[in-house]
């Protein structure tokens, strides 16, 4: 090689290679897989134990055994499950006695019913991971001394379940939008709430706090919002930037300002969620065609993926419009009004576990429920999508560790740690929203306890040396 030409090459490669921009990632937090918005008007201390019994309530009514519900979201292999009640309750009692052996005998029997023990635990154990308090969308444009009291009442309850230790792991507030017309509303609502919250609760912040600003159209907005964060975190003695923010994208304008947004953010912004239904509108795209597979749609999660989720920003995917509710409401009801109940409940069942499956194929591992009855359907798809992976996830994760500790031996560099972060961020998902067992982790990955805990693909490399 010419000499002059490879001492510029080196000369470059100090001046502009050798410090790449790293990504920002926290391996070792927690995403949450789904987002849950209740009006601001209905929220109180027992919101988050209400939803997961009326959940639980829907899955017993509509999918009373792993049979049905596996015909009701259409898992794999539910189409040559026993129909016939006896048939199913030996096939039940056999999993419950050895479901390693019936797994390898008829392991779409086994699929089904882990995932339906499984989504019954979690709804039992933690229906909700996140849940927004809603003064937007979910609430309505109401008289200012109703939306005062609301802001009151809400925030007093949210310091109770404070208090009681009885929030979701991910919680906050979603104002309304910081454009002309309700941008004094909204401030209005966040001095109110945050202000008496903190005055309930001592100047204690939850973990995992957010105040979520929708419609957003400039940088100036996600600017004011901090700059009056800052404002009441001085009022309240908090260190900077400890109140979080969370943006909507739903708005083109949003789209094409993302990397301006997160700079307006800063240390505050921890996520983004998009709005599918308001981005599309804005186009005028009319409703039969307003959903999440849109190419408008595709367009504007690419683009957050690429500008935002690089800097460490979570990102949720939008929602499912249809809810799985009974047409008909009443105990005396016939028995053709009971199979029009089962067949509407399980057609929004399916479209949201259909949903919520694509965002998850898409790389978007959280999105928004809206009713508590989609959530049997959320971990149905969220644990059949893991399940369905893990072995095939497992293999590469493994083949990653070889070929870096191959690599450690002797002395060259592993250039793939990011893709095996991302894998193993895989298997950290299922186990923390209960997809699968650390115990099934390990067993799967041939990773310690002590490995999966580290959560970092290079601290489980330095734990080999």
């Amino acid at each position: 090689m010419n000499q002059t030409f490879s001492d510029l090459a080196d000369r470059l490669f100090q001046e502009k290679l050798s410090n790449p921009q790293p990504v920002t990632q926290n391996p070792e937090s927690r995403s949450p897989v789904h987002v849950v918005y209740g009006g601001a008007n209905l929220f109180n201390a027992g919101t988050i134990d209400k939803l997961g019994r009326i959940a639980l309530a829907s899955l017993e009514t509509y999918a009373p055994n792993f049979v049905e519900f596996a015909g009701a979201m259409w898992l794999k292999g539910a189409d040559i499950l026993p129909k016939f009640t006896d048939l199913i309750e030996d096939l039940e009692f056999r999993l419950a006695d050895n479901p390693e052996k019936v797994k390898t005998e008829n392991y779409e029997a086994w699929f089904a019913w882990t995932i339906y023990n499984r989504v019954i635990e979690k709804l039992k154990r933690e229906p909700i991971e996140d849940f927004r308090i809603d003064f937007e969308d979910g609430y309505g444009i109401r008289r200012d001394a109703e939306e005062d009291e609301h802001a009151m009442r809400a925030s007093d309850e949210l310091a109770k379940a404070f208090h009681q230790n009885n929030l979701s792991a991910f919680t906050g507030f979603r104002v309304k939008s910081f454009q002309t017309e309700t941008y004094k509303r909204a401030v209005r609502t966040l001095d109110l709430f945050l202000t008496n919250f903190l005055e309930k609760t001592d100047g204690k912040l939850p973990e995992n706090f957010v105040v979520t600003l929708p419609k957003i159209r400039q940088t100036a907005e996600v600017e004011v919002l901090c700059a009056l964060l800052g404002e009441i975190e001085k009022e309240n003695s908090l260190p900077e930037n400890s109140i979080k923010i969370e943006i909507m994208i739903e708005t083109p304008q949003a789209v094409l300002l993302l990397s301006e947004l997160a700079e307006a953010g800063k240390k505050r912004l921890t996520s983004a969620h998009f709005g599918a239904f308001d981005y599309t509108a804005s186009f005028g795209i009319t409703a039969d065609h307003q959903h999440l597979g849109h190419d408008a749609c595709r367009f504007a999660r690419q683009l957050m993926q690429i500008n935002l989720a690089p800097l460490g920003i979570r990102l949720s995917d939008s929602v499912t419009t249809e809810m799985p509710v009974p047409v008909h409401r009443g105990e005396n009801l016939s028995e053709k009004q009971r199979a029009e109940n089962k067949r509407a409940v399980r057609l929004a069942w399916r479209k949201h576990f259909n949903n919520v499956t694509f965002s998850l194929i898409n790389g978007f591992y959280q999105s928004w429920d809206l009713h508590p009855a989609q959530l049997a359907a959320r971990y149905a798809a969220v644990y059949a999508f893991f399940l369905e992976s893990a072995d095939e996830q497992a293999a590469r994760l493994k083949n990653f560790v070889g070929k870096a500790t191959e690599a450690m031996l002797t002395g060259n560099q592993f250039d793939d740690a990011a893709s095996a972060q991302g894998l193993l961020n895989f298997f950290i998902r299922a186990a923390q929203c209960g997809a699968m067992t650390e115990a099934e982790v390990q067993q799967k990955t041939d990773l310690s306890s002590a490995e999966l805990k580290s959560a970092s693909f290079v601290k489980i490399m330095e734990l080999k040396k």
